[in-house]
């Protein structure tokens, strides 16, 4: 029997590449990843229920569920956006050089 080694990923970057997939994937992922942080910290802040999230925002208790179980496959940053804003919370962002593209 052949034992796998566990590959071990610190960063966005390096899950993104262990999986075969870009950087820009992984970026992608880090800034989904912050907004649901966020997203789980103000709904249980807010005691709201998901079904109450869901009529907010114009999507469904499922799908609001699987968000907030970690689950954003399919799952676009402009609707994590409009989850937010539907509980009262505006995103910011901001575009910086990244030492990497020196």
């Amino acid at each position: 029997m052949t034992r796998l080694k566990p590959i071990i990923a610190r960063t966005p970057e390096e899950l993104a590449g262990a999986l075969g997939l870009s950087g820009a994937a992984a970026k992608e992922w880090q800034v989904q990843h912050s907004l649901l942080t966020r997203l789980k910290e103000i709904a249980k802040r807010q005691g709201i229920t998901h079904a109450e999230i869901a009529k907010r925002a114009g999507t469904s208790r499922t799908r609001v569920t699987a968000i907030l179980n970690d689950d954003l496959d399919h799952v676009s940053t402009d609707l994590l956006i409009r989850i937010l804003a539907s509980l009262g919370y505006r995103v910011k962002v901001s575009v910086v050089r990244s030492e990497s593209a020196a």
